[in-house]
This record gives structure tokens, C-alpha cells and sequence, in this order.
């Protein structure tokens, strides 16, 4: 039996929407996303899936429709369970978004050192007897975040702390503004209770 079937032009845009988010810096899939977003959303859907595409802030994923209180035994979406660090570091990186989207910067994208994001993150984290060991371990959430893809290395140093890092916009689909309300008062309040 000899079947040629065509490669859908989008299917390149499929795979790496599986893997995880895709965003503006990945030219040619952006570019490919754009210009087949209704036929991939057509193509979604039947597999229980949607397209979810922030053209604004150049980002774009997939989610399974239906969510996570079906009994759906199998899922496309990988999921990760974050440990409480990393979910408050990536909270706070999510405040950091929120302060500079309302700045008057004329930036567009949102870039910090890494010892900016550690100054940061020290406000909320318990320091433990070690400092060396409490930075490490603000060190290994900062490359954490970068592995889960809501950091991009924008510029390498030879001194870890001064590597400059894009916040992704891609966190404000994960942390939503209310979310990242409620979360801030309530590290606010366990910091205050210390």
C-alpha cells in the first residue's frame, strides 16, 4: 500500500508547542505560528487541545481543553510539580513583570542580572547558616527557571552574577495578576510574622 500523505506545514509548530511554550525569539516558528494559527487551532482541537497566543507579548501554548478535573488518564501537556522555592521564585519574578509593565520604561523586554534577581529573591527566602549554601541554592531556582523557560539568557558573563537574564512574558499566563496578588500578601505576611 503505497500512502503519500502531505506533512501539514505546521507540524514543525506542533512539535515544539508539545515540548513547551514557543515565543517570539524563535523567528521562523513564530513566524510559521502566525501565519497557520487557525489551521493549527483547527488541527488542536480535535486531539483536545487549544492554542493559547498572546501575539502582544509574543508568546504561545498549548493547553488541554477540558482541564485537570477530567479523568483524563493520558495527557499531551507535560506537567511539572514545582517545589515551594520555585514557586515563590517564580512568583517573584512575576512581580518583577508586573513593576516593570507599569514603569515608563521604553524597553520592551524586561532584563535583569542574576545578582539582581538573588537581591530580590533574598527579601522573601529564610536565610539558612550558610549564606555560600543560600545563594547556591538561589543560584540552582534562577537556573531552574531558565530550564522550565520563563528565564532566557540574554547575556553571558564570566562572573555568574553579572549574566543578564529576560524575564519571559510567558510567567503572566502562569501567574495570573490576582495570583500574584494573593501570593505577595502572603509572603508579606509570613515575612512580617519572622
Amino acid at each position: 500500500m503505497n500512502m503519500q500523505q502531505k506533512i501539514l506545514p505546521y507540524t514543525s509548530v506542533f512539535i515544539k508547542l508539545l515540548k513547551g511554550p514557543v515565543d517570539y525569539t524563535e523567528r521562523s516558528t513564530w513566524e510559521k505560528l502566525l501565519q497557520y494559527k487557525s489551521d493549527l487551532s483547527a488541527f488542536l482541537h480535535p486531539l483536545g487541545l487549544k492554542l493559547i497566543l498572546s501575539e502582544e507579548d509574543g508568546y504561545a501554548y498549548v493547553q488541554q481543553i477540558g482541564g485537570e478535573e477530567d479523568d483524563a488518564s493520558v495527557s499531551w501537556i507535560v506537567r511539572r510539580a514545582l517545589t515551594y522555592e520555585e514557586s515563590i521564585l517564580l512568583v517573584l519574578l512575576r512581580d518583577m513583570m508586573a513593576e516593570f509593565e507599569i514603569s515608563d520604561s521604553s524597553s520592551q523586554e524586561l532584563i535583569k542580572k542574576r545578582r539582581e534577581i538573588k537581591e530580590y529573591a533574598e527579601l522573601f527566602f529564610k536565610e539558612n547558616a550558610s549564606r555560600v549554601k543560600f545563594l547556591k541554592d538561589i543560584d540552582r531556582l534562577i537556573d531552574k527557571a531558565e530550564e522550565y523557560g520563563f528565564l532566557a539568557l540574554a547575556e553571558s558573563s564570566d562572573v555568574a552574577d553579572e549574566q543578564r537574564f529576560r524575564i519571559k512574558k510567558i510567567i503572566k499566563a502562569r501567574i495570573g495578576s490576582e495570583e500574584l496578588e494573593d501570593f505577595m500578601n502572603q509572603l508579606k505576611q509570613r515575612k512580617a510574622v519572622k
